[in-house]
């Protein structure tokens, strides 16, 4: 399930989540939104960078897209630019 960001604290997350930082504007991004929505086993949280200069800024988000695997609010793994299902699926099946 993909959920857009509402101020929530990412260390409050329960079970397997892919945070997706992104931009509007951004071209691979835009290509990550089609593979988000097909991935099973994982919440998927997706946060404008824009919307929220912040928490990325918390985050190290020096590029985008960037994606933070979290486990019970703690990251587990991180992925830079544009990934495949086969890549997101692989890291998910080693955390379960």
């Amino acid at each position: 399930m993909v959920k857009n960001y509402s101020g929530e604290s990412l260390k409050d997350l329960k079970g397997l989540w892919l945070v997706d930082f992104y931009a509007e504007w951004c071209g691979p991004c835009k290509m990550m939104g089609p593979v988000l929505e097909t991935l099973e086993g994982i919440e998927v949280l997706k946060i404008n960078v824009d919307e929220n200069q912040e928490l990325a800024k918390e985050y190290n988000v020096m590029s985008i897209p960037y994606m933070l695997i979290l486990k019970d609010g703690e990251k587990a793994a991180e992925l830079v630019g544009f990934h495949t299902k086969d890549d997101i699926d692989i890291i998910i099946n080693e955390l379960k």
